[in-house]
């Protein structure tokens, strides 16, 4: 598998630091030495569900691809949980565009809102097999505009421009229904686990 070329002088720079100079400058080296940290993260994705060392040394290159172009479309305040669930949306896309029926939970997308390992873990536990439904229950509850935002950004993968036009809404008010969304997700989803204790 190829590795995309990494200057040592980047190596101690945050994540946070290089995708804010990668969408400042432009520059592939900023977005390069980031992929290439989780690198191993993602081919570990790709193998879980292609079950194919060649075609997952593949799908890492089409990812890295994909987080070129969609990491302008988002903001991101964990880029390692981000590419997470892009690399496993992506991975899943495949599979249904081949038929495979196996891994296909597109409900899953949302859990790009769970921006920590801690919450990352909660997604792969099989301990958690209600959390999928809870989560399910709890945008069916959240007002009406931010269940829309919610369910564009996240489901179909829109960016905030596509949907406010969709919406006729005002970028900024897309983002906010999204960020409030998101907030009252995880009180809804604190509720519901503290009623099962």
């Amino acid at each position: 598998m190829p590795l995309i070329p990494v200057k040592g002088k980047l190596k101690n720079k945050s994540d946070e630091q290089l995708l804010s100079l990668f969408l400042e400058k432009q520059d592939m080296d900023y977005l390069g030495e980031l992929f290439v940290r989780y690198m191993h993260l993602v081919y570990g994705i790709c193998l879980k569900y292609f079950k194919n060392r060649d075609d997952s040394k593949d799908a890492v290159m089409q990812i890295f691809e994909k987080v070129n172009t969609e990491v302008h479309n988002h903001t991101i305040s964990n880029f390692k949980s981000w590419l997470y669930v892009v690399s496993k949306n992506y991975c899943l896309m495949e599979l249904r565009k081949k038929g495979n029926k196996k891994f296909l939970q597109p409900e899953e997308n949302i859990f790009v809102f769970m921006e920590n390992k801690q919450e990352i873990h909660l997604v792969d536990n099989s301990d958690n097999l209600n959390l999928e439904k809870d989560l399910l229950n709890c945008i069916e509850s959240l007002k009406k505009e931010q269940k829309l935002c919610i369910r564009l950004f996240y489901f179909d993968n829109k960016p905030y421009r596509e949907i406010a036009e969709q919406m006729a809404f005002d970028e900024k008010k897309v983002k906010s229904y999204i960020q409030n969304g998101k907030r009252n997700l995880k009180i809804c989803l604190e509720k519901k686990d503290g009623t099962k204790r």
